[in-house]
This record gives C-alpha cells, structure tokens and sequence, in this order.
C-alpha cells in the first residue's frame, strides 16, 4: 500500500485530519468517566466501514456533541447508553456507515468499557476490564 493509498485510508476511516484533531481535544476535556465511554464506543466503530471520511468525522463530532451535552445536564452514562452499550453502538453508526464485522471480543470490550465508565458515575469500585 503507497504512502497515497495509506492517508486516503486513514482519511476514510477517521476523516480530515484537523477534524479528528478537534474532536479528540473535545474528548479529552469531558470528565473521565465521559471520556472512558467515548473512547470505548469510538474503538467499537472503528470496526464499522464508513460510508465517506466526512460522514465518519460527522459520526465523531456527533458522538463528542452528546457526550458533552450529557455531561453539561449531569445525564448518566447508562441513560445515554441504555443496558446494551453494543446495540446503542451499532444503531448510532448505522447512520453512518456501510457496516462492517466486529468480532465478539470487541463487543465485550464495549461492554466492559461501558460497565467501568457507569461504575464512576456511581462511584463503585469495579476493577474488572
């Protein structure tokens, strides 16, 4: 794969750069728990094939929005999620996306990410990952 074909790849799948930038800076300013679920449902759809790289740094920019709304109101993370992290995942992306395989390990990463990010919003000790 030329250095070409490799950056349009990578364009696809994260979109313009300076977007992705400004989305990961977003993230990195909600509160941890926030975060921790961000970057989990993130990894998810990286398994997802994007429709186009604008449409996938829509999907990122769209993903920070309501994280970050949901921080601002003090919304839980479950209330966002529901009780299926890989169900809310797979219907956010679908917006988005060609779809894609994920293979089961991925899903329980999720949903394990998802488990120690709402055991801080209630402040429970879970050390399980």
């Amino acid at each position: 794969m030329s250095d070409g074909e490799k950056s349009g790849f990578i364009s696809k799948v994260i979109g313009p750069k300076k977007r992705w930038r400004a989305y990961k800076a977003r993230v990195k300013e909600l509160p941890e728990n926030y975060r921790t679920a961000v970057e989990a449902i993130e990894r998810y759809t990286m398994h997802f094939v994007p429709t186009d790289g604008d449409s996938n740094a829509s999907m990122f920019e769209d993903l920070a929005d309501l994280f970050e709304q949901a921080a601002a109101d003090g919304t839980p993370i479950r209330e966002i999620v529901g009780d299926d992290p890989v169900e809310f995942a797979e219907a956010f992306v679908q917006n988005y996306s060609e779809g894609g395989y994920v293979p089961p390990r991925a899903r329980k990463r999720l949903a394990d990410d998802i488990e120690r990010a709402t055991s801080q919003d209630t402040g429970k000790d879970d050390e399980t990952v």
